[in-house]
């Protein structure tokens, strides 16, 4: 009898969550720039043998293949996550005959939701670029600033200041955002100051420190985003990039690859715990592609693991995805990656 107490008590509890898919009111996307599931394993295997992002109910894979190609880069890979359309290679926010494309960022405002991201690299490298600008390459980097300027965005937060104000064109963005009511600051003590809704924090003059030069710095910003995002009573639509895990795997560094995830993950754990709070907050994890072509093989002379890379670039790996609270088993099991945009969407409630 106790045994199928038990069964019905799972049961109920999975009526619950799926019942839950109505209830979306925020939705936090984290995605581990290059974070393949051997990165996430062998970070686990450094960390006592778990990652808050183990915690996580419902797990899946996503296909990144991109428009032109089997091995998508971070442009085409977050354009398909954020706007739900496969592109070529370095286009941005872009269908693959060069037409703009609304992000989920552009279309959540467009609803009177909140907007923000957080990344440690530059904010407008590759992948946050994605959720906010519409340029045909990735390495147009003062013409997707200048989109920021269009984009209406709540929040962002990373490194970038000389896109904005030491162009070609002389343009200084910043002055030009002030007047449109942002507060733009230029470090962590006036950023966790803030007390304005609308706010861009360009922390370096190009990408952040890695680690573990950069500290904390990727929670304080993601706490930081979550107390100005939380004051939009209808909710928020909050992109987090753990941007450096993709750049140690270039270079084939397991250490700085763990050392990334780890940091990652702390912010993953401050997430969750917010979610677990607020009963209507839809986290995901995933990553735009794989590098490195990392696998973990056992080392016969000292019986301990070793870590052998295939490439230095992008592998075709299918990305894990994890997700937790309402909503989250829309993202179990085998998809696209351009399937997120039509699912947060529908999580919204928006048409």
């Amino acid at each position: 009898m106790k045994k199928y107490r038990l069964i019905l008590a799972g049961l109920l509890l999975s009526q619950v969550i799926f019942s839950q898919t109505d209830s979306v009111r925020n939705i936090i996307l984290l995605i581990g720039d290059g974070m393949g599931i051997n990165q996430i394993y062998a970070s686990s295997l450094a960390n006592n043998k778990h990652l808050y992002i183990e915690d996580f109910p419902y797990s899946g894979f996503s296909k990144t293949y991109s428009f032109d190609h089997e091995i998508t880069d971070s442009g085409a890979g977050g354009t398909a996550i954020a706007c739900g359309k496969k592109t070529r290679n370095e286009m941005i926010g872009m269908t693959p005959d060069s037409i703009a494309t609304p992000s989920i960022m552009d279309i959540a405002k467009e609803n009177g939701y909140a907007t923000g991201l957080v990344v440690t690299c530059n904010v407008t490298h590759a992948t946050p670029a994605s959720f906010v600008a519409h340029q045909v390459s990735r390495h147009m980097t003062n013409e997707i600033a200048a989109d920021y300027l269009n984009s209406n965005i709540d929040v962002f937060i990373g490194g970038g200041k000389d896109d904005f104000e030491n162009r070609k064109d002389k343009r200084n963005l910043s002055n030009e955002l002030r007047k449109k009511g942002y507060n733009i600051v230029y470090t962590i003590s006036d950023l966790e100051n803030n007390n304005s809704l609308k706010v861009g924090a360009l922390l370096a003059n190009n990408h952040l420190a890695n680690q573990p030069e950069r500290g904390n710095q990727l929670y304080q910003c993601t706490k930081a985003a979550l107390n100005t995002l939380s004051k939009n009573q209808k909710g928020f639509f909050l992109m987090i990039e753990g941007s450096q895990i993709d750049w140690e795997g270039h270079k084939n560094n397991e250490d700085g690859i763990i050392k990334e995830v780890l940091d990652f993950d702390k912010v993953v754990k401050l997430c969750l715990d917010y979610a677990k709070m607020d009963k209507h907050t839809l986290i995901v994890v995933t990553a735009d592609h794989e590098t490195g072509g990392l696998s973990l093989i056992s080392n016969l002379t000292t019986n301990k693991i070793t870590y052998n890379f295939s490439t230095k670039k992008h592998s075709a790996s299918p990305a894990p995805v994890f997700s937790y609270g309402p909503g989250a088993t829309l993202f179990a099991g085998f998809q696209e990656n351009t399937s997120f945009f039509n699912k947060f969407k529908s999580l919204y409630r928006i048409k």
